[in-house]
């Protein structure tokens, strides 16, 4: 069995379906704004567009802007088509890569995770009040089933309450049950509901979620994610003229950002969500102390994000299929999971 205390918090919850392994946060140009530290690897599947290719000379431009070097990008490059996830043809700045298979990056959302956010910030996913919680007992001989079913737990942004029994206010049952089976552990596994939990004397549900929770810490890199997204918009929205008629205003000429600096800010942005989206076990706001920083954060992506396909839009060119063939992938799985402002 697992045995984990209440306040054992050095395994948070993260986001189903994204590895951010290697994501570290650092300080950049921008005085007192910390993104997330982006390695060459992440970079290089953040850049694969619509046709599955990388543009060499865009990828070293991107990672010059990052701080990295030339020769990471070399090193990376050469592993990469080692291991038979890219082919490659020229060399250096005019080569041009293929994926093998979707590549999508560690910097890619989780949809239906991220859906879910935006509509809890809405008031479109209120709590009913219920507690689903989930037990189980599996023996030392299947370590690896129990660890899995343990992290799926996590993943999906329940907290131990103690050795072998975990707690989510979202109803996560169905997911739950689906990896049991698949591990065939299912029979271990115990699940109900209740309306009336107690941790100690405490019963008052958004005091049990300050208790269950990191909280404070979750909030501190949604802050982050919203200091980064401000700066960037301040940027991209500098008032030189409407460029749509219902739109906010962009900047045109010498003012415009360059294409390399926006790559650049989209992975940056990109990067900065999956890092505050991680460890969020996505409660409900009634359980959460208001205003919610998260909320303000995703809010402020989901304007830069849109003030950034504004730009994509701007340079033309849809390929077969309504794709943009030399538009990275990451815009549209970002424009799939995040709604537009004018939507929330």
């Amino acid at each position: 069995m697992t045995s984990e205390p209440v306040d054992a918090h050095a395994a948070e919850p993260a986001t189903p379906g994204i590895d951010t392994r290697g994501i570290e946060t650092r300080e950049i140009d921008t005085p007192g704004i910390d993104t997330p530290e982006i390695g060459t690897r992440t970079l290089v599947l953040a850049l694969v567009r619509e046709d599955g290719t990388v543009d060499a000379g865009e990828l070293y431009s991107v990672a010059e802007a990052l701080g990295m070097t030339d020769q990471q990008v070399r090193l990376c490059l050469k592993r990469l088509v080692a291991e038979g996830r890219f082919t490659q043809d020229g060399r250096g700045r005019k080569a041009v890569l293929r994926a093998t298979a979707d590549a999508t990056g560690a910097i890619a959302p989780d949809v239906e995770y991220v859906r879910h956010a935006y509509r809890q910030d809405q008031g479109l996913a209120p709590w009913d009040g219920t507690w689903h919680l989930f037990a189980f007992a599996i023996p030392e001989t299947a370590r690896q089933a129990r660890d899995t079913l343990r992290d799926t737990l996590l993943h999906l942004g329940a907290a131990p309450l103690q050795g072998g029994l975990y707690v989510s206010a979202n109803a996560i049952g169905e997911i739950v049950e689906a990896h049991a089976r698949r591990l065939g552990v299912l029979a271990s596994l115990t699940s109900f509901t209740s309306r009336d939990l107690r941790v100690g004397d405490e019963t008052d549900p958004a005091r049990l979620a300050a208790l269950l929770w990191p909280l404070q810490r979750v909030a501190e890199r949604h802050e982050a994610l919203a200091a980064l997204a401000s700066t960037r918009l301040t940027r991209l929205n500098r008032p030189t003229g409407p460029t749509r008629p219902s739109g906010p205003t962009r900047p045109s000429g010498a003012d415009r950002p360059t294409d390399t600096e926006r790559l650049t800010y989209a992975i940056e942005l990109a990067a900065a969500f999956t890092t505050a989206m991680e460890p969020d076990p996505l409660l409900p706001p009634e359980l959460l102390p208001q205003p919610w920083p998260g909320s303000r954060a995703r809010a402020l992506a989901a304007e830069c994000w849109d003030a950034l396909g504004a730009g994509g839009d701007e340079a033309g060119g849809r390929g077969e299929g309504g794709q943009d063939p030399g538009r990275p992938r990451l815009f549209r799985l970002y424009d799939d999971a995040i709604p537009t402002p004018g939507a929330m």
